[in-house]
């Protein structure tokens, strides 16, 4: 948090991913609006989501929707900004598994996971190990699906079968890969508990919290207009999204409406439920 010229600035992680578009679109206009010399301003600093976990973890910035794991394994450091995250009630349609075999067929095998995602390794250890008894090696690389996977020839090819990505880069891959072939970790979670899958959670710093509480009280009256507004303007912020040259603005709508921003009992039961499993497969400390 910075201050000069009797403004206080926050800064806050944006993950540039279509999924948070409509969250962002209303606070940048909130942002733009925003007058005087004491008006709440933030400064909005891009990343994927493993960068900003770091951002935010270092101190870089004061808020951020950070991945659920990164607040479950330090959560004395954060406050949860309460009645937000990103989960889905069943396909999330942006964090998917791309095999070349059927997922039973990945026993012992190795799987590449995006670098960009952590929250979402985890919850496909606790998929395949959980629901499947699967035993496969999860392997980070920074590699393009292209040459981890769909490659005729070379080492790749032969010795990964599958490739977990999240994001736009997941949804721009749905469009080319066979869809028998797709499996969607949003839909894997909800058909085995029956509870959404919780992806991220808006935290703040404790330190920014005790430094100037009035000023995250109002990004947090912010927060909860902008998702307020998205709701009855979806088509409208679609039409804004550079993703709708390649997918049309009916399914930019549509795929939204399929995720929660809300964190309400039974996210947090999700939450609870993703946290003990991770505990019990040694992905995080109790």
């Amino acid at each position: 948090m910075t201050s000069g010229n009797n403004a206080m600035k926050l800064k806050i992680g944006r993950i540039a991913y279509t999924n948070l578009f409509p969250i962002f679109y209303g606070l940048e206009r909130m942002q733009k609006r925003a007058s005087g010399k004491n008006a709440a301003s933030y400064e909005f600093i891009d990343g994927v989501p493993s960068e900003l976990n770091l951002k935010i973890r270092t101190g870089e910035i004061d808020i951020s929707p950070s991945s659920s794991i990164e607040y479950l394994k330090n959560r004395v450091h954060y406050r949860l900004i309460e009645g937000h995250s990103i989960s889905s009630f069943g396909p999330v349609r942006s964090v998917l598994l791309f095999s070349k075999q059927p997922l039973e067929a990945l026993e012992g095998r190795t799987v590449l996971t995006s670098w960009q995602s952590e929250t979402s390794v985890a919850l496909l250890s606790i998929i395949l190990k959980k629901f499947y008894g699967i035993d496969a090696k999860l392997s980070s690389t920074p590699r393009s699906i292209t040459e981890s996977i769909t490659r005729s020839t070379g080492a790749a090819m032969k010795t990964h079968d599958a490739y977990l990505l999240i994001g736009d880069d997941a949804m721009k891959e749905a469009l080319q890969w066979p869809r028998e072939k797709i499996y969607d970790l949003g839909d894997l979670w909800y058909r085995h508990t029956g509870l959404p899958a919780v992806f991220a959670l808006w935290i703040a710093r404790t330190a920014c919290c005790e430094q100037n509480p009035e000023l995250l009280g109002q990004f947090i009256r912010d927060l909860e207009a902008s998702k307020r507004a998205a709701r009855g303007s979806l088509e409208e912020i679609a039409g804004h999204s550079w993703l709708r040259q390649l997918i049309p603005v009916k399914e930019l709508v549509a795929y939204w409406e399929g995720i929660s921003y809300d964190f309400l009992d039974e996210h947090r039961r999700g939450l609870e439920l993703f946290r003990s499993y991770a505990v019990e497969l040694g992905l995080i400390q109790d």
